[in-house]
């Protein structure tokens, strides 16, 4: 019977390794894994894990490694099948019935891998041969070692259009032809796939050849392309294959990373260098089904792709693929290559070390998404930032994880907002210049000196008290009553999300809500509530807002009424930061020319914030507050 590769992953995504494990051998559980005395040899301390969400067990110290199939057949000494019966009887799923179709394509395969298995061996034996002596002259270039060579297979095909035939004779030509080493073009004669080439060979999880790759060694054919991979085969599927990965998944374990590189070379140019935990895709972008195998080896992949443009795209290629796919715990990190160098160039120039500084500062999925959004087109205008903004929010939305989708949503609108509308910063308030009875003069005019021009008239009443019952930034006393307002009507906080996430240094509770709002589901206050209680924040009290009566908190106003209110105290505080800021450097500027120009623009916007704490002082006394305590009373209604 030959089952699908297909059928065998679900099986074993469906099957809890551990509690396989468990039956014969003790486990304890160790972090995010189980360790135990391997049952495999004689140890005295643990060195034997398993890994439920990886779906593997390994030993440190013997090597040993496998599946919950593996650990029944070479444990319990079960045949293939009758493990896999075992199982499926566990996980509740039928076996496939036998399927003539299938036994066949299982013997095509096998012998497809008698035929790759031969010609890798002829390939081997070519280098060695006086027809590999270019061959062999490039190869010290690369300054590899005997067991590098060795170990990754080198070989070489021939020039000539028919010499892989003539020395595979005892395979009928329509093998030849299946395993992509010969090619047929209508009705003329078949040839040689690889010719003139420095060979490597392909190799499945199990270690089996099933493709190659060939490097031109003859730099006047031009016309031909630089690496040449075989096709898609019954054996060979370029976007379901990495190179290198039946060496690099026992090596990540040891390191805990894997390094995906762009191409075959510099996979051995890394390994030979010491960094075994490298693997590369063959010749196309990095595949949706690559991401998820890369995944079952570490949680983190580093993408190492070439410092020039085209690697660049290569790794924008890959996040934009991995986006949709996120979940707890799982991304990607990207290096960024210095420009023009490969890892094989780097390693020459500047030795292993180099290599490795420049992995320990790979960037997050994340950081590499926003500056390369930021950067790839110039933002001169309004209309440019906007879409920065697009781009950015198109990205987001891909993401199908909806805690993920929030929390990337949240990090990348507030590094547009610090982008797009940046804080001004103070500079020197310049000196006074006295007339010797505490005045000074600003354009013809003597005012007090001990009164500043930023602060204008002093306020008083509500706004005052207002001002004063805590103090501006992230916990003043009108962004606690907008958070009583948000938590009593929770259908309020997307429609003023977009206002809320323009506005810096907000309390951190507005996060929160706004997090809970991004993931899409119908909120409710008591559900709020517990979101705050859940992240260690406190329930806001009408202690926060000094016990100002905010007519959008009252208990006589009508649903409708309150949201308006509120609305306009969202208003106000959105305005307030770039209020300030203006008058700030309207000061400045009055501080340092003495113009009536610059008089006349500090006093327009001191006459705005007398209105605006005039509007927060009538929104602050317009009804009877909510009696006393928490804003939990609120919830009632």
């Amino acid at each position: 019977m030959s089952l699908s590769p297909q059928w065998l992953d679900e099986l074993r995504s469906r099957i809890t390794l551990s509690s396989v494990v468990q039956r014969t051998t003790r486990l304890t559980k160790a972090g995010r894994e189980f360790k135990a005395c391997c049952p495999f040899h004689n140890e005295k301390s643990p060195s034997f894990y398993v890994n439920d969400e990886k779906g593997f067990y390994h030993c440190f110290g013997c090597g040993v490694h496998g599946d919950a199939i593996r650990w029944m057949t070479d444990q319990r000494g079960l045949s293939f099948m009758d493990a896999v019966k075992e199982l499926a009887a566990e996980a509740g799923i039928d076996v496939p019935a036998p399927d003539p179709r299938m036994a066949k394509q299982a013997e095509q395969r096998d012998s497809l891998h008698d035929v790759m298995a031969a010609t890798q061996a002829w390939f081997v034996e070519s280098l060695a041969a006086s027809e590999g002596t270019k061959a062999r002259a490039y190869l010290a270039t690369r300054g590899f070692d005997a067991h590098t060579l060795q170990r990754f297979g080198f070989g070489y095909a021939p020039e000539a259009r028919q010499a892989l035939k003539g020395a595979l004779s005892q395979f009928p030509e329509a093998k030849l032809i299946e395993a992509g080493l010969r090619i047929a073009v209508d009705d003329k004669e078949p040839y040689d796939r690889f010719r003139g080439r420095l060979m490597l060979p392909i190799e499945d999880a199990r270690g089996r050849v099933i493709a190659f790759g060939g490097r031109i060694l003859d730099k006047d054919k031009k016309d031909a392309p630089k690496y040449l991979n075989s096709p898609d085969t019954p054996l060979f599927d370029k976007g379901r294959t990495l190179y290198n990965l039946h060496r690099a998944s026992p090596a990540s374990r040891q390191t805990g990373r894997v390094i995906v590189v762009e191409g075959y070379m510099d996979v051995v140019a890394l390994s030979a260098a010491g960094f075994h935990e490298s693997v590369a895709p063959l010749g196309t972008a990095l595949t949706e089904r690559q991401i998820e195998m890369l995944w079952r080896l570490v949680e983190t992949p580093i993408l190492c792709f070439d410092g020039d443009a085209a690697g660049q795209r290569a790794a924008m290629r890959a996040v934009t693929r991995a986006l949709p796919l996120l979940r707890p715990a799982h991304s990607l990190r990207i290096v960024r290559m210095p420009s023009g160098l490969d890892p094989d160039d780097l390693i020459k120039r500047d030795g292993p070390r180099a290599m490795e500084d420049v992995l320990s500062k790979a960037q997050s999925l994340l950081d590499t998404l926003w500056e390369h959004e930021r950067d790839s087109v110039p933002l001169n205008t309004p209309e440019d930032k906007a879409g920065l903004k697009a781009r950015l929010l198109a990205h987001v939305e891909t993401i199908a994880d909806q805690d993920i989708r929030g929390l990337y949503k949240r990090e990348l609108m507030d590094r547009f907002s610090e982008f797009a509308y940046p804080p001004r910063q103070p500079r020197d308030q310049g000196s006074w210049q006295s007339n010797g009875q505490g005045q000074r003069r600003d354009s013809g005019k003597w005012r007090d000196k001990n009164r500043s021009p930023f602060a204008g008239p002093s306020p008083s009443g509500n706004a005052a008290r207002l001002r004063h019952a805590t103090s501006g930034g992230a916990r003043d006393a009108l962004s606690a009553a907008i958070l009583v307002g948000l938590i009593r009507f929770p259908g309020e906080i997307a429609r003023h999300a977009e206002a809320l996430a323009r506005c810096p240094g907000l309390d951190p509770r507005f996060d929160l809500l706004l997090d809970a709002s991004d993931h899409g589901q119908a909120l409710e206050s008591d559900m709020l509530a517990t979101i705050l209680v859940r992240q260690g924040q406190a329930m806001p009290s009408s202690m926060d807002y000094g016990g100002m009566r905010f007519g959008f908190l009252s208990l006589d106003a009508t649903p409708a009424q309150a949201c308006a209110e509120m609305a306009q105290a969202i208003e106000l505080l959105v305005e307030r930061p770039a209020l300030e800021t203006a008058l700030m450097d309207a000061t400045e500027r009055l501080n340092r020319e003495f113009t009536d120009e610059a008089y006349a623009e500090q006093q327009r916007l001191l006459k705005r914030k007398l209105e605006f704490e005039s509007r927060l002082g009538q929104m602050a006394s317009a009804r009877a507050a909510l009696p006393s305590g928490d804003a939990s009373k609120t919830m009632a209604e």
